[in-house]
């Protein structure tokens, strides 16, 4: 992946949960921050890893670092929040402009409908069922997501990373190391998913 510069993402503009508008660069303006870009909040994998970072929001905010979420839309938001799958806060990229910057791809639509029927994805229902997360098919299906870890006043990017499949995410430790905080927490059993997509 080519190196990020974090000034013209930076200007992007975000929609919080209550409506305001704020600059990508605020969010790291004053401390260290983890930007979890997700698919979409309807997503299964997406539920299941906003989860499994939020373990680590404990040791994070002992060290003064941001946990911060970002959707492509608001679709799915308030069944997201009523979930309570993910505790930092969460902002919209209504343009999609953070997600184009970082280089998250989107899929095709002829990628969307075998990987909708395969055994992959059945696999993950399963697996996600079984800790209690559901999905659904609302929003955009096509989007792709990762993470982007960033020093305090934007002085370097401490991660960037880009899903290549949508069941890819960045391991507990890797967010701990890019930091440099060690964390205390067990991860769980990720839900695999296709290589294509994935849809739920």
């Amino acid at each position: 992946m080519a190196k990020i510069e974090l000034n013209p993402v930076g200007t992007n503009l975000l929609k919080s949960v209550s409506g305001e508008s704020v600059e990508l660069q605020s969010l790291w303006r004053d401390k260290p921050v983890v930007l979890f870009f997700l698919r979409r909040f309807g997503c299964q994998v997406c539920r299941w890893t906003a989860a499994e970072i939020s373990k680590l929001e404990p040791d994070l905010t002992a060290n003064g670092i941001a946990l911060v979420g970002i959707g492509p839309e608001e679709t799915g938001l308030k069944e997201f929040k009523e979930g309570g799958f993910f505790k930092g806060d969460l902002y919209i990229d209504e343009k999609k402009q953070c997600y184009k910057d970082l280089g998250f791809k989107r899929y095709t639509a002829l990628s969307v409908v075998p990987a909708a029927l395969g055994k992959k994805i059945r696999e993950v229902t399963t697996k996600a069922k079984a800790q209690g997360i559901q999905g659904n098919f609302t929003g955009d299906l096509l989007q792709s997501g990762g993470m982007l870890i960033v020093a305090k006043g934007g002085e370097k990017v401490l991660l960037h990373f880009v899903q290549d499949s949508p069941g890819d995410y960045v391991p507990l430790e890797d967010i701990s190391k890019a930091l440099d905080i060690s964390a205390n927490v067990q991860a769980g059993e990720r839900p695999q998913c296709n290589d294509d997509v994935c849809t739920r």
